[in-house]
């Protein structure tokens, strides 16, 4: 009956109940030891982890746990050992480092910004979206853009991280941990292209279409079937620039309606992209953080041992905390390792998220935070 089904089933909850209640008492002794253990570490100058011992307890765990239950007693212990390694770090270190270096103040005026292309790029349009009343400096490449703002000739530089429809733009992510800029802010642009080309120039005269790759690989449903060569450039709005000075009555760009405006170019066809939805994430990047209480966002970085489930043991204390992960990329880092970027919805003042990071960390060989921020 019901109510003999709902016994059996309080009954068993209580023995759960009872069971974490020895769990909980044997995981707060086993700290004790560790920070025993941290103490001989410091005084005989021990790294705190121990690759091999570690591998050991975890094999030994599965043994233990049986052929049916071995890759949960792997994942417990190893969780287990993460923990143990941020008290430890803790202890040793003399308290908690900060996740994040001071939040600096927003330049208040007189802002200068930087972007990747020339005037009619989408990185303008989104440079001028997120400081509308900053100076707009053109950079050759998005490289340039992040060596601008490391060398001081501008207060913020905005370039592209993510599409809606071709996803992650690698270059950013590799260059974020190349010159150790923060993310300060986020902004979606909705990226409608065209095909322009110089007045007189009709769609049965084109031969050459310039434009990004990006570009060409949000149009390939416009752009398939059709006999024209496909010339890559470093931005759409230098495509529209070059079609406009080509003079040969044969080329045209793919590229935004401002473009076409500042080029003298005609639209021969508007909203060309495969979704009407097509969007393009961009972040700005500074030498120092910027965050309050109104930052929704929180990236970081990392990476790990090349190991199964090591990438595991590093996001499981996001769940663990409840903490909602949006986006996570890997860029490779050297052969056989690779980098993790992770953007996650909260702030860093957040108990919960801050002590989901500490102890992400801890599981990790590296781990950073480059920006909380505000998204949108």
């Amino acid at each position: 009956t019901d109510m003999e089904t709902k016994e059996q089933l309080n009954d068993l909850r209580q023995q759960i109940d009872d069971l974490d209640e020895r769990i909980v008492s044997l995981f707060v002794e086993r700290m004790a030891v560790s920070k025993k253990a941290a103490a001989l570490k410091t005084r005989n100058n021990l790294a705190i982890t121990d690759p091999a011992r570690e591998q050991q307890i975890a094999d030994r765990s599965a043994s233990l746990a049986g052929e049916t239950l071995k890759g949960e007693a792997t994942l417990l212990m190893r969780t287990v050992m993460a923990l143990s390694r941020g008290y430890q770090r803790k202890l040793l270190f003399g308290g908690e480092a900060p996740l994040l270096p001071p939040a600096r103040k927003a330049a208040p005026e007189n802002i200068a910004g930087a972007f990747q292309g020339v005037p009619g790029a989408w990185s303008e349009e989104a440079l001028a979206k997120m400081f509308p009343e900053a100076s707009r400096q053109p950079e050759e490449g998005f490289e340039d853009v992040f060596l601008a703002v490391k060398e001081g000739r501008v207060d913020y530089g905005v370039v592209p991280i993510e599409n809606s429809k071709t996803g992650a733009i690698g270059e950013t992510y590799d260059l974020l941990r190349k010159y150790g800029c923060f993310i300060v802010g986020q902004i979606w642009v909705d990226i409608r292209h065209c095909l322009m080309a110089p007045e007189g120039v009709s769609i049965s005269d084109i031969r050459e279409v310039l434009s990004h790759p990006e570009g060409f690989k949000q149009c390939r449903d416009f752009l398939r079937g059709r006999a024209w060569d496909l010339t890559s450039c470093r931005n759409t709005a230098l495509a529209a620039q070059m079609a406009a000075r080509a003079g040969n009555g044969r080329t045209a760009a793919i590229g935004s309606r401002r473009a076409a405006q500042l080029h003298g170019l005609t639209i021969l066809e508007a909203d060309i992209m495969d979704a009407a939805t097509n969007r393009t994430s961009f972040v700005a990047i500074a030498l120092a953080p910027e965050y309050d209480d109104r930052s929704n966002v929180v990236s970081v970085t990392f990476s790990t041992a090349h190991r199964s489930g090591a990438l595991c043991e590093t996001l499981l204390p996001f769940m663990a905390q409840g903490i909602n992960l949006m986006r996570i990329e890997s860029r490779p880092a050297a052969l056989g390792n690779y980098r993790f970027f992770v953007d996650m919805e909260g702030n860093i003042a957040d108990a919960h998220l801050s002590a989901a990071l500490r102890q992400a960390a801890s599981a990790c060989e590296y781990f950073e935070v480059i920006g909380c921020y505000r998204n949108g």
